[in-house]
C-alpha cells in the first residue's frame, strides 16, 4: 500500500486493513516512523521515540495475525501518546530539566488499556511545562510549531499531539484536557479531538496529578485524531460506562449566540452561521446561551488557583520555592533559567487569583446546583460552541491573552472552560479555514451519557464541512 495513503488513514481503517491482511503492521509502523523523521525537525512534536521497539512489536503483531490470533481492536496500529502520561520504559518529564532522567516502570491506566487492544506506541509528544499553558513550549524540549504555518502556535497543552496528527505522524493519539488542552490543539491544527466527561476515563498515571477534588472534575484524558470513528473507538476502549445508541432527531441543537460581547473573529462568525443554516434545514436549531456560561471562566480560573498551585510550584522549582519570582525576572532579562516563563507566570497568576476558603465553599455550592440543573438541561440537548475566538495565533499570543493580570481570560476562556468546569464531554470538529488557510473548529457539547449523539452530529458536520486534512509538509 502506498505510504501517502497509509498516512492519511485513521486508526479504524488501519486496524481493519491489518486484520483483513491488506496491510501489515510493519508497513504501517514504518510509514509513520518515516513521516515523523521527515516532519519533526520542523514541528518538534515528538520528544521521545521508541521506533526500534515499535517495529519489533509490529513484527510480533503480524506473526500473531498469521496464526489467526488478534490482540484487540487496535491490533498493530501505531499511535502516539502525550508526554504527561506514563509509558513503561519511557520518561515523563513534564518538560522540566530536573526530571529528564526519570524512567517509569508502569503504564498509565489508559496506556495499559490501549496496549491490551494491540496498539503500538511510536513515541511521546511535547507539552508545555507541567501542562500548565495553552501553548506548547518548555525548557527541556523547546517549542512545538503548527504544521500549517510554523510561525503559529500549535496550542496546548496537547500541542505535540495536535501538530503530529495534523502532519500525519500517527494513526491516532492520546491527549489530556483540564482547560481546553485537547480542544485548543485540535482547533488550531485542524484535527478531531474528544474530551470525555468527568469520571468516565481513568486519569491514573497522568503527570502532574491534580491538587484538589474540584480540579479532578475538570481533568479528562481522551483521543485526538483524524475521524469521529476513531474518537468513538478509542473512547469505547477507555471509558468506564458503556454508552447507548441515540437518535439525533430526539435532541435539541443549540448554538451559542454571536452577540454575547465575547471576542469572535469574522470568519468564525461566518462558519457558525453556515453551521446554523445547514442544521436548521434538518433539525430545529436555536441560538441560546447555556446556563452558567458567563460564570464558567472565573470558576475555572479559581479552581485552577486553589492552594496557589503550591504543588506545581514545588515540582517546577524542585522544592526551591524561593526561585519563583527570581526565575521569572531573570528570564525576562534574557538570562538562562531552568523553568519556562510561561510556567513561572502561570504560578504567579495562580497565587494572585487564589480563592479564599469561603469562596471555595461557594464554588462547591454553585457546582452542586449547576450539576443538577445541567443534568436536566442537557438530557436531550446538544450545544455548539467555538473553541477559541479565531484560528491559530502567532507564538506567545494565546499565552498573553489567557494569562494577563488584566484578567482577559474572562473574555477568552469561556468557550473552552465551560466543558471543564461542568465535566462535560466535548468533541472538536474542524469546520472551515480562515483566509490564510488556517483551520477553525467548533465544539459539540452535551451531558455524560450523550456521547453517541455527540459523535453522530460530529459525523454529520465532517461530511458537510471541512473535517480532517493532512498537512503536506513537503510544500513548507
Amino acid at each position: 500500500m502506498e505510504k501517502r495513503h497509509i498516512l492519511k488513514m485513521d486508526a479504524t481503517n488501519i486496524a481493519s486493513a491489518i486484520k483483513r491482511k491488506q496491510l501489515t503492521s510493519v508497513e504501517a509502523v514504518t510509514a509513520f516512523i518515516e513521516q515523523i523523521k521527515a516532519v519533526n525537525s520542523s514541528i518538534n512534536a515528538v520528544v521521545e521515540d521508541r521506533f526500534s521497539e515499535a517495529l519489533q512489536e509490529a513484527k510480533e503483531a503480524d506473526a500473531l495475525l498469521q496464526k489467526n490470533v488478534s490482540l484487540g481492536k487496535l491490533h498493530g496500529v501505531p499511535i502516539s501518546i502525550k508526554e504527561c502520561l506514563h509509558v513503561k520504559g519511557m520518561k515523563t518529564t513534564g518538560g522540566l530539566e530536573h526530571r529528564q532522567d526519570l524512567i517509569y516502570k508502569e503504564d498509565a491506566e489508559v496506556v495499559h488499556q490501549l496496549k491490551q487492544e494491540g496498539a503500538i506506541i511510536l513515541g511521546k509528544t511535547n507539552t508545555p511545562a507541567l501542562c500548565f499553558c495553552q501553548e506548547t513550549d518548555n525548557k527541556l524540549y523547546g517549542r512545538t510549531n503548527n504544521p500549517w504555518n510554523v510561525t503559529k502556535t500549535a496550542g496546548g497543552s496537547s500541542g505535540g499531539e495536535g501538530a503530529l496528527l495534523a502532519a500525519g505522524g500517527a494513526a491516532v493519539g492520546i491527549g489530556s484536557d483540564i482547560g481546553g488542552s485537547i480542544r485548543f490543539p485540535s482547533h488550531f491544527n485542524g484535527i478531531i479531538g474528544f474530551k470525555p466527561g468527568k469520571d468516565t476515563v481513568s486519569t491514573k498515571g497522568h503527570f502532574p496529578s491534580v491538587q484538589h477534588e474540584l480540579q479532578q472534575r475538570m481533568l479528562s484524558i481522551g483521543p485526538m485524531g483524524k475521524s469521529i470513528e476513531d474518537m468513538q473507538l478509542v473512547y469505547e476502549i477507555l471509558s468506564k460506562p458503556a454508552f447507548s445508541s441515540q437518535l439525533l432527531n430526539e435532541f435539541k441543537i443549540e448554538i451559542l449566540p454571536m452577540n454575547l460581547g465575547y471576542p469572535l473573529s469574522t470568519k468564525t462568525k461566518q462558519l457558525l452561521g453556515q453551521l446554523e443554516n445547514f442544521l436548521e434545514r434538518i433539525y430545529g436549531v436555536q441560538q441560546i446561551m447555556p446556563p452558567y456560561f458567563r460564570e464558567s471562566a472565573l470558576i475555572w480560573q479559581e479552581i485552577m488557583s486553589i492552594n496557589g498551585s503550591k504543588l506545581v510550584e514545588d515540582e517546577a522549582f524542585n522544592n526551591d520555592r524561593s526561585g519563583l519570582i527570581r526565575s521569572f525576572l531573570k528570564e525576562k532579562l534574557r538570562q538562562r533559567t531552568n523553568v519556562h516563563p510561561y510556567l513561572s507566570w502561570a504560578i504567579i497568576g495562580a497565587k494572585m487569583f487564589k480563592p479564599s476558603q469561603k469562596r471555595v465553599r461557594e464554588i462547591v455550592d454553585i457546582l452542586q446546583q449547576g450539576d443538577e440543573l445541567l443534568k436536566t438541561y442537557l438530557d436531550k440537548r446538544l450545544l455548539i460552541l467555538p473553541v477559541y475566538y479565531q484560528s491559530a495565533l502567532d507564538h506567545g499570543q494565546v499565552f498573553k491573552e489567557i494569562f494577563s493580570i488584566r484578567k482577559t481570560y474572562l473574555q477568552y476562556m469561556p468557550y473552552a472552560a465551560y466543558a471543564n468546569v461542568w465535566g462535560l464531554p466535548a468533541l472538536t470538529v474542524p469546520v472551515g479555514e480562515d483566509d490564510k488557510n488556517m483551520p477553525i473548529g467548533v465544539q459539540i457539547i452535551s451531558g455524560v451519557g450523550n456521547e453517541d449523539a455527540i459523535f453522530r452530529l460530529g459525523k454529520l458536520l465532517t461530511k458537510r464541512f471541512r473535517g480532517y486534512k493532512m498537512v503536506e509538509m513537503t510544500d513548507r
